[in-house]
């Protein structure tokens, strides 16, 4: 009986030693995929939202075109590329090829009627640029004690830009 004992107490020690590890591993790789897929998606919406800003320049205005945009075209382009992020984190700045430049969060953006690029810059050939940042609140953090997304810990700042020509 003395030997039973012992043989069951130390199978809980083992997976103890080898299971909170294996968890840890597994949650950390979600995350890393989590994080991927976010900075993947905010790519891919900036990258669109210049695109769309690209084919709007001045000789798209020019009769019978009537195509000009105001920045909240631009946004929206952006909001529907990617759907998963809250408005209120996703920080845009437009950048012209004059060096004007605007900055806001993708709410703000969308109720911006402001013609972008502005005049001057919209011209063929002229860069177009958009840069983004969104935080990325990774949950791993809830592995140490006392610290939570108020504390930052845990919170990183993702950056993506696009910069293209206007093409006509």
């Amino acid at each position: 009986m003395r030997g039973k004992r012992t043989v069951r107490g130390s199978s809980i020690v083992e997976f103890t030693l080898v299971g909170i590890p294996l968890i840890f591993v597994l949650i950390s790789t979600f995350e890393m995929a989590r994080g991927m897929w976010i900075y993947h998606s905010l790519a891919h919406a900036v990258k669109e939202g210049t695109r769309y800003a690209i084919v709007h320049g001045r000789s798209c205005a020019n009769p019978p075109n009537d195509c000009a945009v105001p920045l909240s075209e631009t946004a929206r382009r952006i909001r529907q590329a990617a759907p998963a992020f809250v408005p209120e984190d996703l920080w845009l700045t437009f950048r012209a090829a004059d060096g004007a430049e605007v900055t806001c969060n993708l709410e703000e953006c969308l109720a911006n009627g402001e013609m972008w690029p502005p005049a001057g810059s919209n011209r063929p050939g002229m860069d177009v640029e958009i840069a983004a940042t969104y935080p990325f609140r990774s949950l791993i953090c809830m592995f140490w004690p006392g610290a939570g997304w108020s504390s930052g810990l845990g919170t990183y700042n993702l950056p993506a830009w696009s910069r293209d020509r206007i093409q006509f």
